[in-house]
C-alpha cells in the first residue's frame, strides 16, 4: 500500500513538473510571437494614419486613412511593378515545376551512373552565398542575350531562367518522391508506363503538397527578389514591385504614411498566398524528410 501510494505522489510531482514545464514553453513562444508580431502590427496601423500620426507617437490612427493605399499605388506606379512581379513570378514557378521536378525524380528514381555524387555537388552549391552567383549569372545572361534572339539584359529571360531550379527545390521534392512505394512503379510498369506517364499521372498527383511547398517557397523569393533584379535592368519596363518599393523609399521622403501603405501593398500576395496554402505547406514539410 505504501509502494502504490508512493508511486501516485511520483506520478503527480512528474506530472506537475510536466504542466509547469509546458507552461514556460508556451510563454516564452508567446512572447516570440509578439515581439515579432508587433512591427508588423505597426506598419500596418501606421499605413492608415495621417502624416503627424505616423512621425508622432500614435499607436492607432484616429481615423483610418484608407486613401494612403491608392496615393501610394499611383505615386510609385505600383501598378506596373506589380504586374511586372506576376509575369516573373510566374515565369518561374514554371520553371521550377518543369525542372526541378524532373531533376528531383530523377535522383529519387532512377539509377545511373553519377547520381549520388550529383546530386551531392548541387546540395553543396547550398554553402554558396547568392551574392557569389550574381557575376557569374550576369555575364551568363549577358552572353546569351547577345546570341539569342532576344535581348536578355533588362527582359524577362534575366529575372526568371537563371531561378527555374533551385537546389533545396530538388532536395525537397526528392525527399518526398523517394517515400513513395516501389511498389507503384512496378505497377505501372506492369502497365506499359514509362517514367514520365509514371511521373506526370502517378507521383505529381500524390504530391501535391510537396508541390505547393516549391511553389510558396519560389513565389516569396520571386517577390522579394531586389538586389538582382536592380543589376539586371536600368529601366522601370521589367522591374518588379520590390524594386519599386526602394525607389519609393527614396522619392517619398518622409511620408511615412504612404511607405508603410506601400509597404503593406508589397507584403500582401505573400500573405494571401501562404495562408491559402498553408496546410499544404505544413504537410510538405512534415513529410519531406526534413524533421530529422
Amino acid at each position: 500500500m505504501a509502494n502504490e501510494t508512493m508511486t501516485e505522489t511520483l506520478r503527480k510531482a512528474k506530472a506537475k513538473r510536466f504542466d509547469i514545464a509546458h507552461f514556460l514553453i508556451y510563454v516564452i513562444l508567446i512572447f516570440g510571437a509578439i515581439i515579432a508580431a508587433v512591427p508588423f502590427l505597426w506598419m500596418v496601423s501606421a499605413s492608415l494614419m495621417t502624416l503627424s500620426e505616423a512621425t508622432g507617437r500614435a499607436i492607432l490612427p484616429k481615423v483610418p486613412q484608407w486613401a494612403n493605399y491608392i496615393d501610394a499605388w499611383k505615386e510609385a506606379n505600383f501598378s506596373e511593378y506589380f504586374v511586372n512581379s506576376v509575369i516573373i513570378a510566374a515565369i518561374t514557378i514554371a520553371g521550377q515545376m518543369v525542372f526541378s521536378t524532373l531533376a528531383a525524380y530523377a535522383f529519387a528514381q532512377m539509377k545511373f551512373p553519377g547520381r549520388d555524387f550529383l546530386f551531392t555537388l548541387i546540395l553543396s552549391t547550398l554553402m554558396l552565398p547568392e551574392a557569389v552567383t550574381w557575376v557569374p549569372n550576369f555575364i551568363t545572361v549577358t552572353w546569351l542575350g547577345r546570341i539569342g534572339p532576344i535581348p536578355w539584359v533588362n527582359n524577362w529571360p534575366a529575372l526568371t531562367v537563371p531561378f527555374m531550379a533551385s537546389a533545396f527545390n530538388i532536395f525537397l521534392l526528392r525527399q518526398f518522391f523517394m517515400q513513395i512505394p516501389r511498389d507503384l512503379w512496378d505497377s505501372a510498369q506492369i502497365d506499359g508506363a514509362g517514367h514520365l506517364r509514371y511521373l506526370v499521372q502517378i507521383v505529381l498527383p500524390i504530391s501535391k503538397a510537396a508541390l505547393m511547398t516549391v511553389i510558396l517557397f519560389t513565389f516569396i523569393g520571386s517577390w522579394n527578389s531586389l538586389a538582382w533584379p536592380m543589376l539586371v535592368t536600368n529601366s522601370p519596363e521589367w522591374r518588379p514591385i520590390s524594386v519599386g518599393l526602394s525607389s519609393f523609399f527614396d522619392e517619398a521622403g518622409a511620408q511615412v504614411h504612404l511607405q508603410m501603405a506601400g509597404a503593406v501593398i508589397t507584403i500582401a500576395p505573400i500573405l494571401l498566398l501562404y495562408f491559402t496554402a498553408q496546410k499544404q505547406f505544413t504537410e510538405g514539410i512534415a513529410t519531406s524528410g526534413l524533421k530529422g
